[in-house]
């Protein structure tokens, strides 16, 4: 979802940072494999996780989400040489290609896959994270921000995709609409939580920036 002008997008993606010809390789295999390839981080937003990884230049990374692992690569970027990032899906079926890619980044050895439920995975990872990545089914946003709190110190940031949904947010919600109505009790508890502070960013379909106090 863009909400700027095609042409205003255009000259916004051409004076950002290129992607990196690893990643556009992983992004034309997605488009040509992979069911939903608009899932994917993009160029844009890519090189947005990738600067705030570098910024940050965490220890330990979470990501909810791996889909065909673009997003990953582009938050391993900023980590410590001796850090991890470890990444959760449900698909095991994206297993095989996502590693693909993670061995030839270079990373490899820092990227850790975990296959299955996040809510149930994140508990037994004896980490603390500088930095979290929220992409996932949208309908437990809320429940992974209780879980991952308890992991995360002073100074952690958290990014979380898709909190526009497609301007859904700002609509009549719709009987049964399950995941606009998380969306919405999402973005109010991160906005209003005490040990919070949050900035949502309209990139794409809306990018959230949170620090821990």
């Amino acid at each position: 979802m863009h909400f700027l002008p095609e042409k205003l997008d255009d000259y916004v993606v051409a004076h950002s940072q290129k992607e990196p010809k690893l990643l556009q390789q992983l992004s034309r295999e997605t488009w040509q494999k992979v069911l939903a390839p608009r899932m994917l981080s993009g160029h844009f937003q890519g090189r947005v996780l990738s600067m705030v990884s570098k910024l940050i230049n965490p220890k330990n990374v979470l990501e909810i989400g791996t889909y065909t692992g673009y997003s990953a690569l582009c938050l391993v970027e900023g980590i410590q040489p001796k850090g991890q990032l470890h990444t959760i899906d449900t698909n095991e079926e994206l297993y095989d290609l996502q590693r693909k890619y993670f061995d030839k980044s270079g990373f490899g050895n820092q990227i850790i896959q975990h296959t299955g439920n996040a809510l149930n995975i994140i508990p037994t990872i004896d980490k603390t994270f500088n930095l979290v990545f929220i992409d996932a089914d949208k309908q437990n946003y809320p429940n992974y921000l209780e879980i991952i709190l308890p992991k995360l110190k002073s100074g952690s940031v958290i990014l979380s995709d898709n909190v526009l949904w497609t301007g859904k947010v700002i609509e009549k919600l719709q009987k049964g609409d399950k995941d606009t109505e998380a969306l919405l009790k999402y973005n109010k508890m991160i906005n209003e939580h005490s040990q919070l502070e949050t900035v949502l960013l309209p990139i794409r379909d809306g990018l959230t920036l949170t620090r821990v106090k």
